[in-house]
């Protein structure tokens, strides 16, 4: 008997479900790896370099075994996005790091309107009404959590803002690759993770020990550590598979 098709709803909605606990896992562990109330490992940078390292090496067996086709992009596109990119993780990793995970989540939510800014500014995008009320609702209530959220402090709220106007900038130039190529975002990530990944790794230390005054070598890992970064890795994994 030939086996039954799974619905395609199904699908969806496991994809949306793995999506979802893979995020949430991969905020809690790095929080816990880099507060200062958790393992204090203060080393961002290099962190993203690991996650890319991943993304690459998902990318390849994703590719190897036919689950996604590689289409030709030129080098200095990809060089030009993965420095955006490369921006934008780090910056969210050391937002996340130097504030608390509400004023972290609050700053992710302030793309929308500056997403919108940007893409009237860059290729004239004309908005419905509603969808302006809708930018000044989330405008308002993150100019709200943030003056009353204590932990704010100037290096975090900078952090953030770099974070958020470059992750603005990744997700405008995501669309337009992928217009022009006619590429997935799982497959343009791929073709990008290995040149941030060896980037990140190579200057990663040293950014991190201009950033935190301290060097990853000096870095005394314990049992927690270990697993914290590979349930961090593993949910990243996890997020990236959702896609396919």
């Amino acid at each position: 008997m030939e086996s039954e098709k799974k619905p395609p709803a199904v699908s969806d909605v496991g994809a949306w479900a793995m999506n979802v606990i893979s995020s949430v896992g991969i905020i809690m562990a790095n929080k816990q790896l880099m507060s200062s109330s958790g393992y204090a490992f203060s080393f961002a940078t290099t962190l993203t370099g690991f996650h890319f390292a991943v993304t690459a090496l998902v990318g390849m067996v994703s590719s190897a075994t036919g689950l996604s086709a590689s289409k030709h992009v030129p080098f200095w596109e990809l060089l030009w996005f993965s420095i955006v990119a490369n921006m934008s993780i780090t910056g969210m990793n050391l937002s996340l790091m130097l504030n608390s995970v509400g004023f972290y989540q609050i700053s992710k939510l302030s793309m929308i309107p500056v997403v919108c800014v940007m893409e009237w500014i860059l290729h004239s995008k004309r908005y419905s009404k509603e969808v302006k009320m809708a930018v000044v609702v989330v405008v308002i209530g993150v100019g709200v959590c943030t003056v009353t959220d204590v932990k704010v402090n100037a290096k975090g709220f900078l952090c953030a803002c770099v974070a958020v106007l470059s992750t603005s900038l990744q997700q405008i130039s995501i669309g337009s690759l992928q217009k022009k190529y006619s590429i997935g975002s799982f497959e343009l990530l791929s073709k990008t993770a290995p040149i941030q990944a060896g980037s990140l790794l190579v200057f990663g230390p040293v950014v991190d020990y201009y950033l935190a005054g301290k060097l990853i070598l000096d870095y005394k890992f314990s049992t927690g550590v270990i697993v914290s970064t590979y349930f961090s890795l593993t949910q990243l994994d996890s997020l990236h598979l959702s896609t396919l």
